[in-house]
């Protein structure tokens, strides 16, 4: 793991930048190979900026409520502000997303097109947080486990970069191309469950800031956020063809 906090955070940006550029590649070449074409057409662009204006909003602000002292240090002057989630980024993406399909009048499904690229996106940038070690906050708590690692401080802990990316994988695999015939239930599943994930997995993370029930901030967003999405959820499951419905 690297030890020198400049280093890590320099190593991390580069992941997490690297993870979102592979991401909008990784989409657009999807677009061309299914013959919609590339990015810069109106509606593309449109939904490629709500995605990434939406998403660099979402995960600041998520991140505060996350770390609610930051937002003190903000209002005190204090104007650089580390730190992001990924939970903030993929809700404020799809909200981005959604307002830019209203304001350019499509009505088409998008997200089907962005699993992988998403999800591919999130590992690469898993890879620095977990290279960025005890200096970023996705580190887990301690464990006798034998996969335990140490970060750095000499105790073995769960490494839930690691965990991230294998579950990250792992949905995006069990709904590659087995929905396409209720579209955008292939994103709706991906996104449902990895906020069901990080409700889950959270509680083997430091809790920076507790909330009520000791919950993180991240856990009572994806608590709130599963609230209003899962019935969207649930009315696209219900929209299966009968025989794929009966395969599942």
């Amino acid at each position: 793991m690297i030890q020198h906090p400049l280093l890590a955070a320099l190593v991390h940006a580069a992941f997490e930048y690297g993870g979102i550029a592979l991401g909008v590649a990784w989409y657009r070449r999807q677009r061309v190979a299914s013959g919609q074409g590339g990015l810069t057409q109106a509606g593309s662009f449109a939904i490629v900026a709500g995605l990434l204006g939406g998403a660099a909003l979402g995960n600041k602000a998520v991140f505060l409520v996350e770390r609610p002292e930051v937002l003190q240090q903000l209002l005190a002057g204090q104007w650089l502000m580390p730190g992001q989630s990924i939970v903030g980024g993929l809700l404020g993406g799809l909200i981005g997303v959604e307002a830019a399909k209203a304001l350019t009048r499509q009505t088409q499904s998008t997200g089907d097109a962005m699993v992988w690229p998403i999800a591919m996106g999130l590992v690469l940038g898993r890879i620095g947080c977990f290279l960025a070690g005890l200096h970023d906050d996705t580190y887990g708590l301690p464990t006798d486990l034998p996969w335990g690692i140490d970060f750095g401080d000499g105790v073995p802990r769960h490494p839930t970069q690691l965990y991230d990316m294998a579950i990250v994988l792992a949905l995006a695999l069990a709904v590659d191309r087995r929905f396409a015939q209720v579209p955008g239930l292939a994103f709706k599943l991906f996104l449902a469950g990895y906020l069901a994930w990080r409700l889950g997995i959270d509680t083997l993370k430091p809790v920076r800031h507790a909330y009520a029930g000791g919950l993180s901030g991240i856990q009572w967003v994806c608590a709130l956020a599963l609230a209003v999405y899962l019935p969207i959820v649930a009315r696209a499951w219900r929209g299966r063809p009968l025989q794929q419905a009966a395969r599942t």
